[in-house]
């Protein structure tokens, strides 16, 4: 082997060491390069599934926040329909009454409504014709009774006494000015109940009226009734 040829050779090892060197090199940068990417793409994942289970638990939060409103209105809907029916029954009850018993309510409705004494009772068309008269014939009686002295015991339980106590009724009202109530021409589309008519002035004592009236009063109490 010549010398050029040593030199040669001293060349080529020298080359091939540092080949070697750069392909370790190389390798071992590609090694950490590898392994760093590998941990970031573990931490990301780990924030993406992080992120993924809080949104899932925020979605479920939410919609179960929407669940329970909702359910919430579908319950108080529920108790507000129930309410209106309990409201409903009694106004049918009311005017389902016999009529007996609906005369009696009536005539001290109109004797707590009065003023004067002297009013107009305006009905349905049919209450004026079903107990009408009736109703106010025993309003007026009732007006009549309340303005009158009362008679001496002797006389109160005997027939005589009856009599005379109308007479001293009829007599005490006409004085007062009271227990003159009429009976209304004119009719109204009433449920039930009446409308106290002085000239301009009227009193609705109409039942689906009273009825609204009272729901704002007691509907707490109904509620407790019906739900507790």
């Amino acid at each position: 082997m010549n010398g050029i040829e040593k030199i040669t050779q001293r060349i080529d090892q020298d080359a091939q060491a540092e080949i070697d060197k750069i392909l370790g090199d190389a390798r071992s940068q590609a090694v950490e390069i590898l392994a760093r990417y590998e941990e970031q793409a573990r931490k990301e994942s780990q924030e993406i599934l992080a992120r993924g289970e809080k949104n899932a638990a925020e979605r479920e939060e939410r919609l179960a926040s929407v669940a329970q409103m909702e359910a919430k209105k579908l319950t108080l809907a529920t108790k507000q329909e129930m309410l209106d029916k309990a409201f409903e029954l009694a106004l049918d009850r009311l005017v389902s009454l016999p009529d007996d018993e609906y005369v009696a309510l009536l005539a001290d409705l109109a004797v707590r409504a009065a003023t004067t004494g002297r009013e107009q009772l305006i009905f349905s068309q049919k209450d004026r014709t079903r107990v009408g008269k009736q109703v106010v014939a025993a309003a007026n009686e009732k007006l009549a009774k309340a303005v009158s002295p009362e008679l001496p015991e002797s006389l109160a339980d005997s027939k005589a006494g009856a009599i005379l106590d109308k007479v001293v009724s009829g007599a005490s009202a006409l004085l007062a000015g009271t227990g003159m109530l009429t009976l209304s021409e004119e009719t109204r589309p009433l449920r039930g109940g009446f409308i106290l008519s002085d000239g301009d002035v009227e009193v609705n004592c109409a039942f689906e009226t009273l009825v609204r009236l009272q729901r704002g009063e007691i509907s707490g109490e109904v509620a407790k009734v019906l739900f507790d």
